[in-house]
């Protein structure tokens, strides 16, 4: 569950810093990039995730290939979720 602090971090361009840095030190997104860019990338990624899923699911039997099916459902999911969001974005923003 994500909770929404009552000052988000792009009220504060220090505190945003610290959350992006804590977040992944190594990987960052510039801050000022968009929504809809980053749920196109968003939106990619799972595509990406769930070819490479479903490929793997077709190398592997038994539980293991159910356990990489439940991984790639998840990921479908997500994807869905991401889509439905994508379709109603207000395209002024």
């Amino acid at each position: 569950m994500i909770k929404h602090s009552p000052n988000p971090p792009e009220a504060n361009p220090e505190l945003l810093e610290k959350t992006y840095s804590r977040l992944c030190p190594i990987f960052t997104i510039r801050p000022g990039v968009n929504s809809e860019t980053l749920l196109v990338h968003a939106f990619e990624t799972l595509t990406s995730a769930n070819v490479m899923a479903t490929e793997l699911s077709s190398c592997l039997t038994g539980p293991t290939c159910n356990l990489v099916l439940g991984i790639q459902q998840m990921i479908v999911l997500a994807q869905l979720s991401v889509s439905e969001v994508l379709d109603h974005l207000d395209p002024q923003q």
